[in-house]
């Protein structure tokens, strides 16, 4: 269930806009289900931890075509993965120990202004600290990365590298590596969305058990 209603231009979204649009929603959403926030404020459990671009046209829920309360979500520019980066490493402790969600999904997608930030030697400001991030993932796949002449294909590629590198970092953390060992159901996996299909692609990396990641990261758990 989802309430329809008929979405202003961008350009004429206003301050005022936003409160009105809400009450909107609300009245066409209790018109639909009359319940329905009465079941949204009773909990949450959602299955799905989703990390993904602060971008504006990649919302978890519409392109999933899921509704409040299915996805947990933590978005930050470029969907990045560190293993310093307390805010996001806080949501996964949480997402994954208190409301025990069975995926993890890194989400990327093709035109990202922070991945093609990165792949540029120009400044942008703050911003260029955490885009160093992803150029190490360049770095990383460098050999490859050399090889695509086409400067869109190269693009597209880091893309999905990012997402790829961010779900192993994802799968390499204590917090999922301890739940794996006490047996909770959770997989990791990295997809890319396409703003011009609207289409989520999977990536094929995915792990469900410690025996999916590289040695190099597996931690020994005191069961």
């Amino acid at each position: 269930m989802c309430a329809k209603l008929e979405k202003p231009q961008t350009e004429q979204i206003t301050y005022e806009g936003l409160l009105q649009g809400n009450k909107d929603w609300v009245a066409a959403t209790l018109q639909e289900d009359p319940e329905f926030f009465d079941r949204l404020s009773a909990g949450q459990k959602p299955p799905v931890l989703w990390i993904g671009c602060s971008d504006s046209r990649v919302p978890a829920n519409q392109i999933t075509n899921t509704m409040p309360g299915d996805i947990f979500v933590h978005r930050n520019i470029a969907n990045v993965v560190t293993h310093t980066d307390m805010n996001l490493l806080s949501v996964l402790d949480y997402s994954v120990n208190v409301l025990k969600v069975k995926h993890i999904i890194v989400c990327g997608h093709y035109g990202c202004g922070g991945v093609n930030a990165a792949l540029g030697d120009k400044q942008v400001g703050l911003i260029d600290n955490w885009l160093r991030n992803i150029k190490d993932v360049y770095r990383t796949h460098e050999r490859e990365l050399a090889t695509i002449k086409d400067t869109q294909r190269k693009f597209d590629r880091l893309v999905e590298l990012n997402a790829i590198e961010g779900a192993a970092n994802v799968m390499s953390t204590s917090i999922v590596q301890n739940a794996w060992a006490s047996g909770q159901e959770l997989s990791v996996n990295a997809w890319v969305y396409s703003l011009k299909t609207g289409l989520i692609t999977d990536l094929k990396v995915s792990a469900s058990n410690a025996d999916d990641i590289s040695p190099v990261f597996k931690m020994h758990v005191d069961k």
